[in-house]
């Protein structure tokens, strides 16, 4: 594993990306830098360019869609206010066209064509929409298009990235920048391992929760920018954040020991449980595919400790059943209940250890990020689609990250999966990188993204494209800083106020340093403020109505790092790990709560 980035080369590194980017010059004939890059690409003499009076044509429903969208982005990067018409196109213009017939472009492709005017055509709203995208790299750099035209099809349907928000709360507008530069980077598919909170189960909205409304922003901006987002509840195993409070639903060991991050799925109660969350994830999220997770039940112990389940399968599939096919049991009750409402299922495949007589649902996608006993090959041959979500292609917060430079000199590519390199792509739906908070505490969301960018665009070229576009790495990055950020990206780094020593209002008075990941600390003669006591998840003190202390200056403690979130008259004090905003006590005390359980204190910097 590859060491964390020194604090000084995390500055060094968020620096370089968030440099304004310069102009590139490209020969003629050369082809226009882009991420992913263009798989074609013949060119023309001379160039479109984009001045003020152009306009964008478009005129069924589908294409007007996708002019407003691009309209507002490029308002959003600084390109002025274009209108969105449906007179015939003249020189200067913009054209959106939707054609059915193109069916060579499939559900995805688009060609875009630059010369007096430029024209982008997808067979599908959704092609269309991704030749805006490269539009936008273009322009990013100049105004100037060299004329010619490209084909541009991707070569895997599903392109994504994993984010476990699930114990440790990540912002809404860090997950609304994610969603954004996926799609600026054509990049499809969301899966968000979260916790709604819940009006039918209230027992369960321990903190970590997003509220409906919020999720509801979250997938509209999704929708908007055609990215699915796909919610997973993991079941039956790391469940706890469910059913911690739900003693019993969890699974009883042989001693009479509760297991409170497994479900007992011997029980119908415990599958009627799962089932009704489900049902209330379906009035926020809108994708027709639900995760259920389905990995590691059994980790760090044996069904040997739980006889029930062994009694369960037997007496339901005879004496020759095993404890997995109770296990698998549970996952195809789960699928057959999800497709009697129109949702696909997927699943993570190292429960699947081939110890099972019964078999997993036909249907069911299998994302494969652990070498076990049952290959990716053998799962294709039962008829499953595999999604690679490799181990290589981790982020653990804190811990473990993707080495995007050896995978790039490496040539990886989405048949490259854990145990196994497939020689077809048959069977194989795409790639995704994933973002899992292990040790919750050991990075910020601001320091992940530092990291999360390079990741994300290599698995959005290798699922488009050529895996390996350029000569070497470095070249590849310089692509990536070429085109920059998605517009509409907000800079989570920046704080809003200089350093120096503040008063807040009647509280405290202290000493505001800003930090190299965009948040401040706040200094006092009895230390620095920070979040530290009250029960741990992932080594993050995540119990609502914890104190605020004045503990030792520790630059490293990230609990002592906070975002200073403007409001109408202040400040609100965010703690940059546990997300939860402070408020005062009618006895003056300061603690950490929830936003929707007590409203944050407002203070008045003087």
């Amino acid at each position: 594993m590859r060491k964390r980035l020194g604090f000084a080369a995390v500055v060094a590194l968020l620096t370089l990306l968030l440099a304004p980017v310069p102009a590139v010059a490209r020969p003629d004939g050369e082809t226009p830098v882009t991420v992913p890059a263009l798989s074609r690409w013949t060119a023309e003499p001379g160039a479109y360019v984009y001045r003020p009076g152009a306009r964008l044509v478009a005129d069924d429903p589908a294409e007007r869609r996708v002019a407003a969208t691009l309209a507002g982005d490029l308002r959003a990067a600084g390109h002025g206010s274009v209108p969105v018409v449906r007179d015939g196109a003249r020189a200067g213009d913009i054209v959106v066209d939707v054609r059915p017939s193109r069916t060579s472009l499939g559900a995805e492709g688009y060609e875009l064509h630059a010369g007096t005017r430029l024209s982008i055509t997808g067979a599908t709203e959704t092609g269309a929409f991704y030749g805006t995208r490269t539009l936008l790299q273009l322009l990013a750099r100049s105004d100037r298009v060299p004329a010619g035209r490209t084909v541009d099809v991707p070569r895997y349907q599903e392109r994504g990235v994993g984010v476990c928000a699930c114990y440790i709360h990540i912002s809404l507008p860090w997950l609304e920048n994610l969603v954004r530069e996926m799609s600026y980077n054509k990049l499809n598919q969301l899966l968000v391992e979260l916790k709604v909170r819940s009006d039918t189960h209230p027992e369960a909205n321990t903190w970590g929760y997003y509220t409906k409304d919020e999720i509801r922003r979250l997938v509209a901006l999704g929708d908007k920018y055609h990215v699915r987002i796909i919610p997973e509840i993991n079941s039956p195993g790391h469940i706890d954040p469910w059913i911690e409070n739900r003693p019993d639903l969890q699974l009883t060991d042989s001693e009479g020991v509760k297991q409170p991050s497994r479900l007992d799925i011997t029980q119908q109660a415990a599958f009627d449980y799962y089932t009704s969350l489900m049902d209330e994830y379906a009035q926020v999220f809108t994708a027709k595919s639900w995760h259920m997770g389905a990995d590691e039940y059994m980790l760090g112990s044996d069904f040997a400790k739980y006889p029930q389940i062994l009694n369960y399968a037997r007496e339901k599939y005879g004496s020759g059943a095993t404890p997995q096919d109770a296990f698998v049991d549970f996952v195809n009750r789960v699928h057959d209940y999800a497709a009697g409402k129109g949702v696909a299922l997927r699943i993570w495949n190292d429960g699947l250890t081939g110890a099972n007589t019964v078999p997993v649902r036909s249907g069911t996608t299998v994302e494969h990020w652990l070498n076990v006993a049952v290959k990716p090959s053998r799962l294709i041959a039962q008829g499953h689609s595999v999604m690679n979500a490799a181990y290589s292609l981790y982020l653990i917060r804190g811990g473990f990250h993707s080495d995007t430079e050896a995978l790039y000199d490496q040539r990886w590519d989405p048949r490259d999966l854990e145990g196994e390199k497939l020689t077809s792509a048959r069977g194989v739906t795409g790639a995704k990188i994933s973002l899992w908070p292990d040790n919750g505490r050991g990075e910020t969301e601001n320091e992940v993204a530092v990291r999360l960018w390079p990741a994300l665009r290599h698995v959005a070229q290798a699922t488009w494209g050529d895996p390996h576009p350029d000569a070497d790495y470095a070249a590849f990055v310089a692509r990536g800083t070429a085109v920059g950020h998605a517009p509409g990206h907000r800079d989570l780094t920046r704080v809003p106020v200089a350093d120096g020593t503040y008063a807040f209002g009647q509280s405290f008075t202290a000493s505001v340093q800003s930090t190299a990941d965009g948040y401040v600390t706040l200094r006092s003669a009895a230390g620095c403020l920070a979040i530290s006591g009250g029960r741990l998840t992932l080594n993050v003190p995540l119990q609502p109505g914890v104190e605020a202390t004045w503990d030792g200056c520790d630059p490293a403690n990230t609990l002592q790092r906070w975002e200073l979130e403007p409001a109408q008259g202040g400040h609100r004090l965010v703690n940059a790990i546990t997300r939860m905003a402070l408020t005062v006590t009618d006895d003056g005390r300061i603690v950490q709560y929830p936003p929707d359980q007590r409203t944050p204190a407002v203070w008045h910097l003087s």
